[in-house]
């Protein structure tokens, strides 16, 4: 029965996150048991499942594919800022909605990529390298990135940013990792429940930061939802581009788009709460980043199958 109910959690995540959200804004007080001093917590709770998922066979393709891990985090930490900066001028946004959504793009990939590049029949081999390189590199790309495009705009504390990604991202994997060699048969029977568990974590996160936003987000969060909607497009498009720039095969190509245009938006909100606390409204567009990414890379993913089934993207 749990087992039954821990996979529709997982098959349904999209809408369960999209459902959570739209309580949280129509009836905020729903989440006002939850403070939003629990986003970093549990985002390291997701990281730690991430670390109890991970394998050295995972870190594998870096070293026998050095290209194609190569192409893809520079697609990621170049498109994603830099989109994130260009809309954030087109559109004028005010300074807090602004470095909430450059945060969002100069965040390493999500775990959910891993899932849709599945879905899309792509290169999960890829994906899952990606995913583990560009969060390695987040403590120095990402403080580095959001001081560069964001500098001018706010005060960024580059080192502060740099240990609460190690404290938040990298230190939860490596205990994730650890326990899993330390307890493999106990890690083994938790592995059919962690998509669900890290389903549930990212929904409650989005709760807490919609429903403590709903009123500003209800007076004027259409702008920040089109844009947040323009940003993850963008890099969905664009690094399914750098693939057949390339030339590399459709499951390359599908990997490297969703991996890119899939963020790691809890994060980002995260960030927001610690380092731009100040900035309330800087949490926002993660949240929606969250909703948004999760309906986007299932669409996206239904597509690549198909093209790949048959046979028009080799």
């Amino acid at each position: 029965m749990l087992s039954k109910i821990c996979n529709y959690i997982s098959k349904y995540m999209a809408l369960i996150v999209i459902v959570v959200a739209a309580i949280a804004l129509t009836v905020p007080s729903s989440f006002h048991w939850i403070s939003t001093s629990w986003i970093t917590p549990l985002l390291g709770l997701v990281m730690f499942g991430m670390g109890l998922t991970l394998d050295p066979h995972d870190f594998k393709v870096v070293f026998t594919r050095p290209k194609d891990i190569i192409i893809g985090s520079l697609a990621q930490f170049i498109i994603m800022p830099l989109t994130a900066f260009l809309l954030s001028h087109a559109f004028g946004l005010s300074d807090e909605l602004a470095i909430g959504v450059i945060l969002v793009g100069c965040c390493p990939g999500g775990t959910a990529s891993n899932v849709m590049t599945y879905l899309a029949k792509g290169d999960l081999a890829l994906s899952v390298g990606m995913t583990t390189v560009s969060t390695v590199l987040a403590p120095i790309l990402t403080p580095l990135l959001t001081l560069l495009y964001a500098g001018e705009r706010v005060h960024v504390d580059a080192i502060g940013m740099f240990l609460s990604i190690i404290e938040v991202v990298i230190l939860p994997i490596i205990l994730g990792f650890v326990f899993k060699k330390l307890f493999p048969n106990q890690t083994q029977r938790m592995a059919g429940f962690l998509p669900a568990f890290s389903s549930v974590m990212i929904a409650l996160i989005v709760g807490i930061i919609v429903s403590a936003n709903a009123p500003k987000l209800l007076t004027g969060g259409m702008l920040i939802v089109l844009v947040v909607m323009l940003h993850n497009i963008c890099g969905l498009s664009m690094g399914y581009l750098v693939g057949r720039l390339l030339h590399l095969p459709h499951s390359k190509c599908s990997a490297i788009s969703i991996e890119v245009g899939m963020q790691n938006s809890g994060l980002a909100s995260s960030l927001a709460t610690v380092h731009f606390a100040m900035y309330p409204m800087a949490t926002v567009p993660g949240a929606v980043f969250s909703v948004w990414h999760n309906v986007s890379g299932a669409v996206v993913a239904k597509i690549y199958a198909r093209k790949q089934e048959v046979g028009t993207g080799k």
